[in-house]
Formats: structure tokens, sequence, C-alpha cells
């Protein structure tokens, strides 16, 4: 074939390009799992994030996520625990997000800290530039924020993307979602002198308006379809508290008010 002929070009370039893509898609194809590995790495590296903890060097997270997350489950809007097989670590945000709150998937994720059980939820809405997404851990009340971890796409460095950043995130901590009322207010991100009354605040990120607007809207809209499954927890933790402050009658005193008067009955914990 006379190798200065068109045809000769068009069947070598052909042949050149299934070449080349084949061993792309080979080369994808071995890789994948990696990337897999280290996505999911990076994930649960955040959410580990949001309760403060954090692998030293040369520990495996992987192995830090399963000591630490003693369990994680999917619930609904009522509050209620979904029975699927669908893995909440598989749950996409991102689609969730834009389904009504009554009809998302809603991934709990329960984690094992030095100071008790924390429950974790993820978040996510829109920046100025792209997504921001993070999670939220609350204590066993179902109201107190123990921690927050907040990521982004490609917000402005120095500005918007100062959320990252634990001077923005440490604000959330110990601030309730649910004023005094028992309503829920979700936290606001509002300039210095802006600060409302009867609801939980934090200070924007300077210079970073529409993230930070960013933030207070995916808190909310994220935030509020746990509702139900925030009561729930609230009305665990009262139980237990109301069990752990029961009045124990000595034995031989059951009934016998001659012998219980002037007795100081004292609290026990079960």
């Amino acid at each position: 074939m006379n190798k200065n002929s068109n045809i000769y070009t068009i069947i070598y370039s052909i042949v050149l390009v299934v070449v080349v893509g084949v061993v792309l898609s080979v080369v994808y194809q071995a890789l994948r799992p990696k990337q897999l590995e280290n996505i999911a790495n990076d994930t649960k590296k955040q959410i580990l994030a949001s309760v403060h903890i954090s692998p030293q060097k040369g520990e495996s997270i992987s192995e830090l996520f399963n000591e630490h997350i003693v369990s994680s489950y999917i619930v609904n809007f009522t509050g209620d625990r979904v029975n699927n097989t669908e893995n909440p670590f598989d749950i996409n945000m991102a689609l969730e997000i834009k389904k009504p709150a009554e009809e998302r998937l809603l991934p709990v994720y329960e984690c094992s800290t030095p100071d008790g059980n924390k429950f974790i939820v993820p978040v996510y809405g829109a920046g100025l530039w792209g997504p921001i997404w993070g999670y939220v851990a609350f204590d066993a009340n179902g109201n107190t924020i123990y921690g927050a971890y907040f990521s982004h796409q490609g917000e402005t460095p120095g500005l918007g993307a100062e959320i990252e950043k634990p001077a923005f995130q440490n604000q959330f901590e110990g601030k309730d979602i649910f004023d005094s009322k028992g309503d829920f207010t979700s936290i606001a991100v509002v300039k210095t002198g802006k600060e409302p009354q009867g609801k939980a605040w934090v200070h924007a990120v300077s210079g970073g308006t529409i993230t930070s607007q960013g933030v207070q809207k995916m808190l909310y809209n994220s935030l509020e379809p746990y509702m139900a499954f925030f009561a729930n927890l609230a009305d665990t933790q009262s139980v237990v508290l109301q069990e752990g402050n029961a009045t124990v009658v000595p034995e031989g005193f059951e009934g016998d008010e001659d012998n219980a008067e002037g007795l100081q009955l004292q609290p026990q914990e079960l």
C-alpha cells in the first residue's frame, strides 16, 4: 500500500486511535478500584472531621472510621429508619437535595467519641462558583451541634473558600438548631453587627457573602428534613435522663408509710 496515499493515512489514523483507546481503557479499569478507594477514604475523613477525629501519621483512615462509626443507617422524613439494602455511604446527596423533603433518603452516622455518641448528618448546597457540602455532628439531644466540617468545589481562595477553615467551622460548636420554644431555626450565618435575636448564629466569612449565604441555605434545607429524627433523639435522651434520676426505694420500705416517714430518698443511677 502506498504510504503516501489518503487511504493509508486514514487507516493508520483509525488503527492508532483504536490502540490508544484500548490502552487508556485498560489503564482506567486498572486504576478505577484505587480511585474509588481514595474517594471513599476522603469522604470518611470528612465525616470524622466533624467530630474532631483525624488520622495520625501512618494510621489507616478506613480502620479509624470503622472503629468510631458504630452504626450507620437511613431515615425518612418522619424520623423512622428505612428498611432497604442501600448503604448510607452510597447515598448521593447532590441528587437527594433536589427531591421534596418527604421523599429524601437521609443518611445518619452514629459515632463513638470521648464525649459520648454523636449523630452525624450530611449537608449539601450551592456556593458562589459551585457545590458546597459538609457534615454536622449533633449531641444525643438532637439539638446541639458538637462539630461541623464544610468543603467546596471551587470557591475563591481567601474568600468563600474560608468555609473549610477551622476559624469558621469551630463557630458552630455548641449552637442549637431549635429555639427555646422548640421551633426549628437552623443556624444563621451573618455579618458582624447583624446578629439576630432568638436564634443561633455564626459570623460569615469576610468577603464571602454569597458563599456564606449558601452555607446558611444549605444548613436549613439539609437539616429541616431531619426534624422528626432529631425529635426522636431528644425523646430518647429524656427517657434516659428520667431513668437515670429514678428514685429507688430501699428493700423493706415498699408500701410501708410508717417506716418510710422521714426517710430522705436519693436518686440512684440505674
